[in-house]
């Protein structure tokens, strides 16, 4: 079993438990896109029981990283170079927006945390293990991005942005992979996030948005690589 959880869980938890490892399962890749989530499967696999897991899947096929078969149950949903790039550019335009509000917006609370989460991002240290490198520097990469974003101070902007997000999880997951582990791809990232905050602190809208967007979209080459290598392209 991947994950573990106590028996002391109080019984409405399980079904957000259920929902957490299964989508972290299938954003690492442990259930592969199109495969078919058996039930059977999966209750040994989480220790849970049906209702739980049902809940879960629920979710995920809210989220598109499941699909409902008729009938049949769920699978796994597939992944295309198509929705790769349209999930990229729609997240990457709405960045762009995002942050040129909250320049706009934004007060020095709001730049003191972006400098606050860029140096923390920069400072990530020695760790115990390959997985747990991952983790810490997609958490504060998430924090940084996230620090930007907040100034626009439009929750419904932000929702959406979350909901894309969500979406586009499992091709991120592919990019952090070959990123995380590479030396010279981390520094490549700490310098484009050393530009990028110079620039928001100069207030220069037009500029910030276009170098936002040319971030965001760095991924995708190196995605349809990994794709392609791994047979899911």
């Amino acid at each position: 079993m991947q994950s573990t959880k106590t028996d002391s869980s109080p019984r409405q938890n399980l079904g957000i438990s259920a929902y957490h490892w299964l989508k972290k399962d299938i954003i690492r890749g442990v259930f592969k896109p199109g495969e078919k989530l058996l039930m059977s499967r999966l209750k040994a696999h989480y220790e849970l029981g049906v209702g739980p897991l049902r809940e879960a899947l629920s979710q995920l096929v809210a989220e598109r990283l499941v699909v409902a078969i008729s009938q049949r149950g769920y699978r796994v949903a597939p992944m295309s170079i198509a929705e790769l790039n349209d999930l990229y550019d729609a997240r990457a335009q709405l960045e762009g927006l995002v942050l040129e509000l909250a320049i706009e917006r934004g007060d020095d609370a709001w730049e003191a945390e972006i400098l606050a989460r860029a140096h923390t991002l920069s400072k990530v240290m020695e760790v115990n293990s390959p997985d747990e490198l991952l983790d810490v520097w997609d958490a504060r990469h998430q924090a940084y991005h996230t620090a930007i974003a907040n100034g626009c101070l439009s929750p419904h902007l932000l929702q959406v942005r979350q909901s894309l997000f969500d979406q586009v999880e499992r091709y991120r997951h592919l990019w952090l992979r070959e990123t995380v582990f590479s030396d010279q791809a981390l520094e490549t990232k700490r310098q484009e996030h050393a530009a990028l905050v110079e620039i928001i602190l100069a207030r220069d809208a037009p500029r910030a948005s276009r170098m936002m967007r040319d971030h965001l979209m760095t991924p995708v080459p190196i995605i349809i690589e990994v794709m392609t290598r791994q047979g899911l392209a």
